[in-house]
């Protein structure tokens, strides 16, 4: 099942696991074509600036694809607030 990391670059964090989830709840989080396949390397959370906006990024895993999804890291900008409310949704 797909990994979600939140990433908050003014923290210099390297990205920080916030769920596991299926394929169902990521249609629900975020539409597809609002995240930007980076490829099979995480992406660089921090630039060196201290306005880079967060984001989020969800790994899939190459033995568990499905459907038009590539392994790798998806990138998608986010409000990390609201898209943790959204997950508290899908928890009950």
């Amino acid at each position: 099942m797909p990994s979600l990391y939140f990433c908050q670059p003014h923290a210099q964090n390297q990205g920080m696991l916030r769920a596991i989830v299926s394929f169902d709840d990521c249609k629900y989080l975020v539409a597809k074509d609002n995240m930007i396949y980076v490829g099979e390397q995480f992406p660089k959370v921090y630039d060196g600036s201290s306005q880079s906006a967060d984001f989020a990024v969800l790994s899939i895993d190459a033995s568990e694809v499905q459907g038009e999804w590539r392994p790798g890291y998806y990138r998608f900008e986010a409000d990390l607030m609201k898209l943790n409310q959204q997950l508290l949704t899908l928890a009950r």
